[in-house]
């Protein structure tokens, strides 16, 4: 073992064990994953670079949007190159720091995401259920405090597990079940006693998906009920169609994350863990530019005049 560095750690690398059973198969899961993280990279730059540049787009809910998909970018982006690096040349190794990095980074916009997804869901109640108060509610400075308070929120929960973490004593084995670096899977590498830390980092995974849940559940059933009060039939199905495909990604995000995060005791299912975390690392990201956005006919309008600017200029 190496020379132990703090608190009794010997470790000073972890190797990540990807998928094992199709490592066979690395050049064309670098393909097949290498497309699906630049479409789900391209896919929300555009909505970002969209909003930003069309001032029809500068409201409320294109802004949360905006915000959203900057977060997915990132989230993706401290996981899937790693992973194409393990499909491509077979390097399964991460330094120490570097692994607790990645959780950090993972864990910290996972958590901010699914915050920003509960606002989201309080802007779209108040759009349609209060449309009268929703242009003096919903302005731009009470916008920027609620996507800050979802960054800080989410700072604050985190954290503590991963401080608790990063001083556990890591003695061997240092072979991580997982394609990146994620709490669970480290905690359960660790020589110490981790009955503490796991209760909390089971807690405040219960809190934050809960909490973002329950709070869902109500915009969008209150959202419904207006829906359904609405006169002509053509709305109600277009509002219908719309809510539909929001509530398809929001159950992938969720089902995957409530799979992976909210068990106390996890040690016999971090194989089944692996699956779940691809939904939520490269299925979602990619369904999120289509789903929230890309359908949208005033975004189509937007993109076909910035496309077309784009061709005059040249």
């Amino acid at each position: 073992l190496a020379k132990p560095l703090w608190n009794g750690t010997a470790v000073q690398e972890f190797t990540l064990e990807g998928f094992p059973a199709i490592q066979h198969l690395g050049k064309v899961l670098f393909l097949v994953h290498l497309l699906a993280y630049l479409a789900s990279i391209t896919g929300n730059a555009v909505i970002v670079t969209i909003t930003c540049a069309d001032s029809r787009l500068q409201t409320p809910m294109y802004f949360f949007l905006s915000t959203f998909s900057f977060f997915e970018c990132c989230f993706i982006s401290a996981v899937i190159p790693k992973l194409l690096v393990i499909f491509l040349l077979g390097r399964q190794t991460i330094s120490f720091l570097a692994c607790f990095i990645q959780a950090f980074v993972f864990v910290y916009l996972g958590a901010a995401g699914f915050l920003l997804i509960a606002v989201m869901s309080v802007d779209r109640y108040m759009a349609i259920c209060k449309p009268l108060h929703y242009p003096t509610i919903m302005n731009l400075k009470t916008c920027f405090l609620l996507v800050t308070a979802c960054c800080v929120l989410a700072f604050i929960l985190i954290t503590g597990p991963l401080v608790m973490v990063s001083q556990l004593s890591f003695c061997g084995p240092n072979v991580i079940p997982h394609f990146f670096c994620d709490l669970d899977p480290l905690i359960h590498l660790s020589c110490s006693n981790t009955r503490s830390v796991e209760m909390l980092a089971f807690v405040i995974a219960l809190l934050i998906l809960l909490t973002s849940l329950i709070i869902t559940i109500i915009a969008y059933s209150n959202i419904v009920v207006t829906i359904v009060r609405l006169p002509s039939a053509k709305e109600r199905q277009k509002a219908f169609s719309t809510c539909s495909s929001h509530l398809i990604v929001l159950s992938l995000m969720y089902g995957s994350c409530v799979f992976i995060y909210v068990k106390p005791k996890q040690r016999n299912r971090l194989n089944s863990n692996r699956e779940a975390a691809l939904v939520n690392t490269v299925v979602t990201p990619l369904l999120n530019p289509v789903i929230y956005t890309l359908r949208n006919k005033q975004v189509q309008q937007a993109l076909k005049e910035t496309m077309c600017r784009l061709k005059i200029s040249r």
